[in-house]
């Protein structure tokens, strides 16, 4: 389906034409603009909802990472003695627990994000990929949120930012790419087939086990690396944590997450356009 905005009305309101549309449909930036207060909306209900009677409030942000970084310091970090590339292990583990933590939420948020508006797509006319982004707008505050706890902890252990510091909002981006392109074909694929949600939470954990974020990429032998570049949160949770704790770049892996992100945003994407124009008749 496509919104365009006709000639006045007599009584000088705007009319707006929705017809169907075949073949790619390309995303139309100044209506998303347009429902820009619309979006806003969106992450503030997400973020009422999920903090609405809780006992921490926003605490629970930083709940699910912190608890993770002790669960892994303990296992990993002293039993297991994983090297955590000269750093202290929770500081190893947590700065890459950050954008793992954000990835994880946002595309199972997203996955879930149109059958549970179902009442509004069925009725109202607005840029369905609204919906969808709206995840990453409220994981990105938990982010941020995250983000402040990790920097208590440099000053605890006493490691100071480095000027690697500023490429941080690039590495942050990165991973909301790829949050955005798993995320929107996730959310498109569960509106058709239901039972696609039950696979995600597997998935996602076999995702973290193939993500450097209980250990460094180094300790996978150099002549698998190659397969892991394929995996965009390789260089995306690399570069954030080498953001953080001034630890080198490993820029073959940060080139090919680019890459990969873009591929997979673009895919994404494509096949939600693809599902919206026959969402309202089969959600």
């Amino acid at each position: 389906m496509n919104g365009s905005l006709g000639a006045a009305s007599p009584a000088g309101l705007s009319l707006r034409v929705i017809e169907a549309r075949t073949g790619w449909i390309p995303i139309d930036w100044a209506e998303l603009w347009e429902f820009r207060e619309l979006l806003g909306f969106f992450v503030w209900r997400d973020v009422k909802l999920r903090y609405k009677q809780t006992v921490l409030g926003a605490a629970w942000a930083i709940a699910q990472p912190v608890m993770t970084t002790l669960i892994f310091t303990l296992l990993f970090g002293r039993w297991a003695r994983m090297p955590s590339d000269g750093m202290p292990y929770a500081l190893f583990a947590f700065a890459a627990l950050i954008p793992w933590t954000f990835f994880a939420n946002a595309i199972a948020a997203a996955a879930a994000s149109l059958t549970g508006n179902t009442h509004l797509i069925s009725k109202v006319y607005f840029p369905r990929l609204l919906i969808s982004l709206a995840p990453l707008g409220t994981g990105l505050i938990d982010l941020m949120v995250a983000l402040g706890v990790m920097l208590a902890m440099m000053a605890w252990y006493r490691i100071a930012p480095t000027w690697h510091l500023l490429a941080l909002p690039a590495f942050t981006l990165l991973t909301v790419g790829v949050a955005f392109g798993v995320g929107s074909a996730l959310g498109a694929l569960c509106a058709i087939y239901r039972d696609v949600r039950f696979v995600i939470p597997l998935v996602t954990q076999l995702w973290m086990f193939a993500s450097p974020v209980i250990y460094p990429l180094d300790f996978v032998p150099a002549r698998w690396h190659w397969i892991f570049y394929f995996n965009p949160l390789v260089g995306a949770i690399g570069g954030f944590r080498s953001s953080l704790l001034g630890l080198p770049f490993n820029w073959p892996a940060i080139a090919s997450a680019w890459i990969v992100t873009v591929a997979t945003a673009w895919l994404g994407l494509a096949y939600f356009r693809r599902v919206e124009r026959r969402l309202a008749d089969v959600i």
